[in-house]
């Protein structure tokens, strides 16, 4: 356990009366500290009270068995002496410990001993005693640099340093799947439910012994950073347990999957009164309990990562058809978070980690995962938070787990400030609140280096805008012959596609195309012989809806059918080497316009106030940037080259980024930019 001095939010130890002044006595009158009352008040008897005995108002704060013996103001330095040796003899005659620890001659005299309560009041009625204080734990006052991480952005640290969130997230219900957790810590005392596990495997290794300590490690930190009282991010935020790590912080897929059904008990319980029931854990358990109390507000966090398994993911996928945020640990490995699960469900918020510089966190050979699966990073980094060596203690932990509670708090605080907001909403207010383009992401190799979001959560304001158009860009695995070259990328359900292009880094690339399945738009890049990403820009705002036009035939350009949409994005496919990306035109005849032999998909959205614009830079090299104007948000990016094919377009935050081959003379940069109009301007969009 590390030292405690970066604890925030803790005060010194104001200490409260539990009894009378003080008068001097003889020195015979043996009273024992188990007849003062605890209010204060001294046993009903013939003698008269002894010095004050001072107790710290906090409990969890006291340190029994120390005690401060002070004297009286103006006290010569002489009586200090005189006074231990006094108590020493009274200890000794009567056999009891006595341990003096420390003497004072300066601001104060007096005396630091350890000893039984006999003792301490016999000292209580020695000559000279003003009072008695009980010994007390004192906190540093800065805030750790992951609570200010999250706060700075948006201005959320009080003048005085405190922690002061927009709410305290008393409205949500955490479900941690975990090991054990310490209930009884001061941190997390009252706000921890524990349900009964079946699902947990043996620890590996004869000689283990399960130590509190070590079986509670895990869980009790991880619970302390979503809702400790001092630790935590939503400190009002109830805490579900659902047991599915052993000892060794080891499970099994079909254990987090494991479960019994609550049944009829829960059905008129609120969420958060799920805590005085007893029952079988597992995301079973978790969903029976969803499906018993659906108006509840919950987060499930998943501080684990394992091999990528299609249970657990379709497992977690549907946690959030329930209406559950699900936040995921993007695993310890230095590696692609694709590879893991649950981390690699497309429906999961997923959590990488970032040190106090907002750097990838690193960690001996491992280091947090990365990827076009990672959706956000969070602080990860000697976080600060309940230990379960005591009920007192602290310690200082790194990984995706402690980012994921990051998240899962920020999480909280969201739902206690909407409980109707739906899993896809939480997960666009934090991105949109994040702090973009922080991150050194150049020692990841090329397309994990575009792929992964420049992104480190951050908690949002307290009267943040609503009504304003999201987008993210959502990358696909890249295609190889198993697939005929071809990749493609979906959107979150509830999300709209505005926007399609596809990136290969050889730059032998088809272009795009949209299909339409199951009722949901995909993006689908092909590769003219080696491996093609297609990256789709999904987007939400209220009563967003969008439609595919193609066109008639090769060389046709495709456009809107109805006036009111809004061309928000072109594609362009063609059989030929090179390929030429199609031009969204806006203005009367919103349309793609192609060159001979190319054939486009045009996306035509419409939402109340929407509007689009482009934007287009022109330059000679091998990259070309154009951005959006502030307010605006990127739902296309595509390129114009009239020598030679582009690698490919990449959307990175509100910038579209051309990439083109050697020797290319000049290329163009187009920009797709949308907003949802104020109600204060007219209806008009430059452009």
């Amino acid at each position: 356990m590390r030292r405690t001095s970066a604890l925030l939010g803790w005060a010194l130890c104001l200490c409260a009366s539990l009894v009378a002044g003080a008068r001097d006595f003889t020195e015979d009158a043996e009273v024992t500290l188990g007849r003062v009352r605890e209010d204060g008040t001294e046993p009903e008897t013939g003698a008269e009270p002894g010095a004050e005995f001072l107790r710290c108002n906090k409990a969890a704060w006291r340190v029994p068995g120390k005690y401060l013996l002070i004297l009286r103001q103006g006290t010569h330095e002489s009586h200090v002496q005189r006074t231990m040796r006094r108590l020493q003899g009274k200890a000794a005659r009567r056999g009891s410990v006595l341990e003096v620890l420390h003497t004072y001659s300066g601001a104060v005299r007096g005396l630091l001993v350890r000893t039984s309560s006999d003792v301490l009041n016999l000292a209580r009625r020695l000559p000279h005693v003003s009072y008695v204080e009980e010994d007390s734990s004192i906190f540093a006052q800065s805030v750790p640099w992951n609570l200010q991480r999250l706060l700075q952005p948006h201005g959320g640290a009080s003048e005085n340093g405190t922690y002061q969130p927009p709410n305290d997230g008393a409205l949500a219900e955490v479900f941690l799947m975990d090991g054990s957790v310490q209930s009884s810590h001061r941190e997390l005392e009252g706000r921890v439910r524990l349900t009964d596990f079946s699902s947990v495997p043996e620890e590996d290794g004869v000689r283990l012994h399960r130590q509190a300590a070590q079986c509670d490690g895990h869980g009790t930190h991880t619970a302390g950073v979503v809702s400790g009282s001092d630790s935590g991010v939503a400190r009002g935020a109830g805490v579900s347990l659902v047991r599915v790590l052993n000892c060794q912080g080891k499970g099994t897929v079909s254990g987090a999957l494991a479960g019994g059904s609550p049944g009829s008990a829960l059905a008129a319980r609120p969420l958060r009164d799920l805590r005085l029931v007893s029952l079988p854990s597992g995301m079973e358990f978790i969903r029976a309990a969803l499906r018993a109390r659906p108006a509840g507000a919950a987060v499930v966090l998943l501080p684990f990562a394992g091999a990528l398994s299609r249970s657990l993911n379709a497992a977690c996928r549907d946690l959030v058809a329930g209406g559950a945020l699900v936040v995921a640990a993007a695993g310890n490995y230095r590696d692609d978070a694709c590879l893991y699960s649950p981390g690699s469900e497309p429906e999961v918020l997923t959590v990488g980690a970032v040190n106090s510089a907002d750097q990838l966190v690193s960690q001996g050979a491992g280091g947090t995962n990365y990827g076009r699966c990672v959706d956000v990073f969070a602080p990860g980094d000697d976080i600060i938070s309940a230990s379960s060596d005591c009920s007192t203690c602290f310690t200082s932990r790194s990984g995706t787990s402690q980012a994921a509670a990051h998240a899962a708090g920020v999480a909280a605080v969201i739902l206690s400030s909407n409980q109707n907001a739906s899993p896809l909403q939480v997960l666009h207010a934090m991105l949109r609140y994040s702090i973009s383009n922080t991150i050194d992401l150049l020692s990841l190799p090329e397309p994990h280096r575009l792929a992964t979001p420049n992104l480190v959560a951050a908690m949002p304001p307290a009267v943040h805008t609503q009504g304003a158009l999201l987008c993210r860009s959502v990358w696909s695995a890249r295609s190889d012959s198993a697939d005929a070259h071809r990749a493609i990328a979906r959107c979150r359900r509830g999300e709209e596609m505005m926007g399609c292009g596809s990136y290969s880094p050889d730059g032998a690339r088809a272009g795009e195309s949209l299909t339409v399945s199951g009722g949901r738009a995909e993006c689908v890049a092909g590769a003219g012989g080696g491996g093609v990403y297609a990256v789709a820009r999904c987007c939400a705002v209220a009563g967003l809806r969008c439609q595919v036009h193609p066109s008639p035939k090769p060389g046709l350009d495709a456009g809107c059918a109805h006036p009111q949409q809004q061309l928000t994005g072109c594609t362009s496919w063609s059989e030929a080497t090179a390929l030429t990306d199609s031009r969204p035109h806006h203005g009367g005849r919103r349309r793609c316009a192609v060159g001979e032999g190319v054939t486009s998909h045009a996306l035509c959205c419409q939402a109340p106030a929407l509007e689009c614009l482009t934007s287009e830079n022109g330059a000679t090299g091998e990259q070309v940037e154009v951005s959006c104007p502030s307010g605006w948000t990127l739902t296309d990016c595509s390129a114009a080259s009239q020598y030679s094919s582009t690698v490919g377009t990449v959307a990175t935050g509100n910038s579209c980024h051309v990439r083109s081959s050697a020797g290319t003379d000049k290329t163009a940069g187009i920009a797709v930019c949308c907003r949802v109009r104020p109600p204060e301007e007219p209806d008009a969009a430059p452009r």
